[in-house]
Formats: C-alpha cells, sequence, structure tokens
C-alpha cells in the first residue's frame, strides 16, 4: 500500500477554520501529515480547538503531524495548553 503524506499551509487570518478543513484530509492520509504555520501569527481560542481537535482525530487515526514554521509564542501557547507533545515541530 502507497503511503502518502498531506500537506496543508495554514491561513493566519482564518486559522480554526483551515484546521477543521484539514482535519476533514485525515481520511485520505496514508503517510504523515505535515501542517504549515509560517502564516500564522496568533492562535486565538478558536484556533487553538481546532488544533486540540485535529490532534485528537490525528491520534484516532494513528497518523503522525508535524507542524512546520510555528513561531516563539505559538510554541510557547502550545506548551501551555499541553499540546506540544501530540505534534512534532519542524522549523
Amino acid at each position: 500500500m502507497t503511503m502518502i503524506d498531506v500537506r496543508v499551509e495554514i491561513d493566519g487570518s482564518r486559522a480554526g477554520q483551515a484546521l477543521h478543513e484539514a482535519t476533514e484530509k485525515l481520511d485520505s492520509a496514508g503517510g504523515d501529515v505535515f501542517l504549515g504555520f509560517s502564516a500564522v501569527r496568533r492562535l486565538d481560542p478558536r484556533g487553538l480547538r481546532a488544533l486540540e481537535d485535529f490532534a485528537s482525530a490525528a491520534g484516532d487515526k494513528a497518523v503522525m503531524v508535524t507542524l512546520r514554521g510555528i513561531n516563539v509564542d505559538i510554541h510557547e501557547v502550545l506548551k501551555l495548553a499541553r499540546l506540544s507533545s501530540r505534534f512534532s515541530i519542524a522549523n
């Protein structure tokens, strides 16, 4: 079976909605999922909740998720929300 990686760029102005759309793509992910956060400067509560939901869905499907291009502020928010351990982080 061929493993297909999924790459999604998250739009900074609508991170929550983009993460919900990315959750729908998990069904087609046969490999790893890479989320590009270089355009995201901050996460509002809706975006953080969407990221938490995404992490849960990915965990249920045993899909490895890598966050790319996150800034220091978002990384700190992930640590405070206890989400950083649920992702691989690459810059």
